[in-house]
């Protein structure tokens, strides 16, 4: 592994436009803020944008106002990065530590720029082995670092873990997990707990049994290890048939969320492997689920399944918010999540009990909900001799991609897709490294919704129904933003940034074109008493490789990834 600093030639990265100093520059580096314990417990209140999600409640929410709903029709580009010419998906949400912005793009480089000025202060380029990309399932992503201390966090697609210094990106630990191109790959960014490294592997499409795991962060040093499929000896491990859970996938690929108040980890986990229900009877735990884990021992404490014996690759990773809620009159410390299988979810943190679960999309898979569980249409479950056709599609009513909880509003905001699909059996057999699904499929337009694919909506947290809609004709991939200006900032795959009035949902503000669709996530912060926002845009991901040809509007889409930066008055 390398680290290159101010690389000329390079087909991959050029340097910034408009850079006044050399990058890396002894005289050009700001001053870098440590990053304690206290500022991750607080980081919700912080200047900058300190995680994945802003903050350990992993509601997407910055407490800025000078942008708002007032003001936010003149907000212009503040500084651009150059293009970048990796035609695949572009989901890293920066973070912000002072003045320093660490970006990741796909096949896991990382570039540290200015965040005030877009000036370029180093890059590292990841020696990425050609076999780590056998297994990655939906496209080369690397969605982002986490930060403590002096020092940045990544994981890889080869399943490696690293520890950069933050101010020169030279690299101070290196850790493997698991070997490359046998079905893990890592593409989520870690978090920070304590001292520790946590992060989850992908790969339920190739059948690798899924694990989290806590390094420590001053030497990587494996702490724990928990796999989200329980062997026969472990709670769960009765849910699976014989031998299953060795390959039984359910993959907790996306960042988790954390209550420094209880001490718990809140992680999702994937679909369970194959995707072909009737080869693994039962209820096939932990897959599809909200696990709770000790971040000290890796111990799971309580878990909730959205779905069970999936059969529809509903997977539950989208993240599980923290939120305090109202429902019926009596209050919770809550979990909220807009699930693969179409319902929104309000779950009570503390117990792992169920709220309410309201459909926010058209839903054929599930009919409803009864003793705190869904239940499953089993006429509409495929088989080796059935085709069904069911809603929503396997990429769900809402993928990965992050919404926004507004505790102002007391709104949830959720990009949303409207699509549904065929499903078919077909015979599979496992073998290491290769696809291990059982299912033919083909995404089709919702009946319910056929001259619209996307949108995002408002749901009211005190009764998980819809208050608002914007709806698009193409799908909604990108994720959402609110900020205390009363605004929700979304990007959407014709290449626009959007801002929304947050109570309304009138569009406020749309940028100019920005060469490629979005499908990251916005973020915002301060630097200065200056408010930013800023956004990747690179088409890519899951809808152009799994979509067929429900995305041939999207096929020729641009490619290439660039970062924006907007502000008022540029």
């Amino acid at each position: 592994m390398k680290s290159r600093f101010a690389r000329t030639g390079t087909a991959l990265i050029g340097a910034l436009a408009g850079t006044l100093l050399a990058a890396g520059a002894a005289s050009a580096q700001p001053s870098y803020p440590s990053v304690t314990q206290a500022r991750l417990d607080n980081a919700a209140a912080s200047k900058g944008w300190l995680m994945f999600n802003r903050s350990y409640a992993g509601d997407d929410y910055a407490p800025f106002a000078q942008i708002n709903t007032k003001n936010v029709a003149s907000l212009k580009t503040a500084w651009s990065s150059a293009k970048i010419d990796i035609p695949n998906g572009f989901e890293g949400t920066p973070i912000v530590n002072g003045d320093y912005m660490f970006a990741t793009t796909p096949l896991d480089h990382l570039i540290a720029f200015n965040a005030k000025t877009g000036q370029k202060l180093w890059e590292y380029d990841y020696d990425l082995p050609k076999t780590a990309l056998k297994t990655v399932c939906c496209d080369v992503n690397n969605r982002g670092v986490a930060v403590y201390g002096n020092e940045v966090f990544m994981g890889t697609l080869d399943n490696h873990v690293l520890a950069l210094d933050a101010t020169t990106g030279k690299v101070l630990w290196n850790v493997a997990l698991e070997k490359p191109g046998i079905g893990y790959s890592i593409s989520e960014a870690p978090m920070i707990v304590d001292g520790k490294v946590i992060i989850g592997s992908g790969g339920g499409e190739y059948g690798a049994r899924g694990f989290i795991v806590g390094l420590d962060a001053e030497t990587g040093k494996l702490l724990w290890k928990t796999y989200t499929i329980p062997s026969p000896s472990e709670p769960g491990g009765k849910t699976w048939p014989a031998g299953a859970y060795k390959h039984g996938g359910g993959s907790p690929w996306m960042t988790g969320t954390y209550d420094p108040k209880t001490k718990q980890l809140f992680w999702g986990v994937g679909n369970p492997g194959p995707w072909l229900a009737s080869m693994r009877p039962g209820n096939n735990l932990y897959s599809d689920s909200v696990i709770a884990i000790d971040p000290n021992t890796g111990a799971i404490k309580w878990h909730y399944q959205y779905t069970r014996n999936d059969t529809w690759d509903y997977d539950g990773v989208n993240t599980a918010q923290l939120a305090d809620i109202t429902y019926k009159g009596k209050p919770y410390h809550a979990l909220v999540e807009a699930n693969r299988n179409g319902y929104f979810y309000a779950i009570n943190r503390e117990t792992g009990k169920l709220i309410y679960a309201v459909p926010f999309v058209h839903d054929t898979s599930i009919t409803g909900i009864k003793d705190g569980q869904a239940v499953n249409n089993m006429k509409l479950r495929p088989a080796l001799d059935k085709q069904i056709f069911t809603c929503p599609s396997f990429l769900g009513g809402k993928n990965w991609w992050p919404g926004a909880v507004d505790p102002a509003t007391n709104m949830a905001y959720v990009p949303t897709l409207h699509a549904c699909m065929t499903m078919k059996g077909v015979p599979v057999s496992y073998a290491a490294g290769l696809p291990y699904l059982g299912e033919t499929f083909e995404m089709k337009p919702d009946p319910a919704s056929p001259h619209h694919m996307g949108s995002i909506q408002a749901i009211d947290l005190s009764t998980g129904k819809q208050v608002w809609q914007h709806r698009t004709k193409e799908p909604w991939d990108g994720g959402a933003m609110a900020t205390s200006g009363g605004l929700v900032f979304s990007g959407t795959a014709d290449g626009h940034l959007y801002a929304f009035d947050a109570k309304t949902g009138k569009i406020l503000w749309k940028s100019p074109y920005l060469g490629s669709g979005i499908i990251a996530n916005p973020m915002s912060y301060e630097i200065d008493g200056k408010q930013y926002v800023a956004v990747w845009s690179g088409w890519g991901g899951v809808w152009p490789l799994w979509s067929g040809k429900l995305g041939a509007s999207l096929a020729k889409a641009p490619r290439g990834g660039q970062l924006h930066v907007f502000a008022l008055n540029g």
